[in-house]
């Protein structure tokens, strides 16, 4: 079937998909906020627990419901970026630097090239991350590199990959712009970098223009702040505390969020639903019209179905954690079979 264009897909959708009520975000957004303090109000009791083993549990479970609440707070930030939390500009920036600067995500920077994703999403090579490697056939691998490939057979490896993925490819892809294409910088960026790698952290990175200097100075500007108040409040409390309260929740935030940036809609029950503000349910939408509101995202998905037809992509059979293992497990790289300029992964392992 053809591809129908923009146009015809927004006529598709109803006019009230489209409206942003600032109200009605500052809703969720306090909603959230509310379920963040009654969690560290509840977390703080838990040292009072006499047994030991308990504590460690509740501890842990801790960490997961603030992931959660944490993860819904990161995609308000998101829905700010976009422009989808209000008509405002001033109200979006605003609400999206404070709530982004609290998860130590600096706003404007991550603004910026997530914009670039979004015009690029699947370009090999001007998409800023996830951008896979391209298969090599018929190329002699040496040695080390064959047992190399013989390891990566194995799921214990592909499940520490995995792990480490996960736990610090956010962070690796802010302070070396990692998994980007390789003309995924805009023409007009910056030529004098202060730091060796394309950084989200550095005024001067190629990442940006001369013209955005001052936005990523701004997003630095509250990491410092926020990076301050937890020196502060670790000094009052213990460093130890700090890490349970804020690091523990930090990691389980950037885990989900890098699942949440897919381009396939998949169930993730009442925790994406209610928490995830639906972001992996109704992704798909998202990429095509980016500023409809999170809580429009359901009936303008339903809108546009029927006019996808199979170019609609979902997996919502498999739970969200077995997909994430299964794709990571056989998507290893890319290629273009038939030579029509369309690259298709290349699946390696089941």
């Amino acid at each position: 079937m053809s591809t129908p264009s923009l146009d015809t897909l927004r006529e598709a959708i109803p006019r009230s998909c489209f409206d942003r009520s600032t109200l009605g975000s500052f809703a969720y957004l306090l909603r959230d906020v509310i379920y963040a303090a009654l969690l560290v109000y509840l977390a703080v009791k838990i040292d009072f627990i006499p047994v030991r083993s308990v504590r460690v549990a509740a501890w842990i479970i801790y960490g997961v419901l603030q992931g959660f609440v944490g993860t819904g707070l990161w995609i308000i930030g998101h829905e700010c970026g976009h422009a989808a939390f209000s008509p405002s500009r001033i109200i979006n920036d605003t609400t999206g630097w404070l709530v982004h600067s609290s998860l130590m995500v600096p706003y404007f920077s991550w603004k910026i090239t997530h914009a670039r994703h979004h015009r690029y999403t699947g370009h090999m090579e001007k998409d800023v991350v996830f951008v896979p490697r391209l298969h090599q056939e018929g190329k002699s691998p040496s040695r080390f590199a064959h047992l190399f490939h013989l390891a990566e057979d194995t799921p214990a490896y592909t499940l520490l990959h995995l792990l480490g993925h996960q736990l610090m490819g956010w962070q690796i892809y802010l302070l070396f712009n990692i998994t980007a294409g390789k003309d995924s910088l805009p023409k007009n960026g910056n030529r004098r970098q202060l730091l060796p790698n394309a950084s989200h952290f550095d005024p001067s990175s190629a990442l940006f223009t001369p013209s955005q200097r001052g936005q990523i100075m701004l997003s630095d500007l509250g990491l410092v702040a926020m990076a301050s108040f937890l020196w502060r409040l670790g000094s009052a409390i213990g460093f130890g505390r700090v890490a349970l309260l804020y690091g523990m929740p930090y990691l389980w935030v950037h885990h989900w969020l890098e699942g949440a940036l897919c381009t396939v809609d998949r169930n993730f029950g009442f925790i994406g639903r209610h928490f995830f503000h639906e972001i992996i349910d109704y992704h798909v939408v998202h990429h095509l019209f980016p500023k409809i509101p999170f809580y429009k995202a359901e009936e303008a998905t339903r809108a546009i179905m029927p006019l996808l037809g199979p170019l609609y992509r979902q997996e919502k059979q498999r739970s969200f954690l077995g997909s994430l293992y299964s794709t990571y497990r056989a998507c290893d790289s890319a290629a273009d079979a038939d030579g029509s300029g369309v690259v298709q992964w290349v699946l390696s392992k089941q």
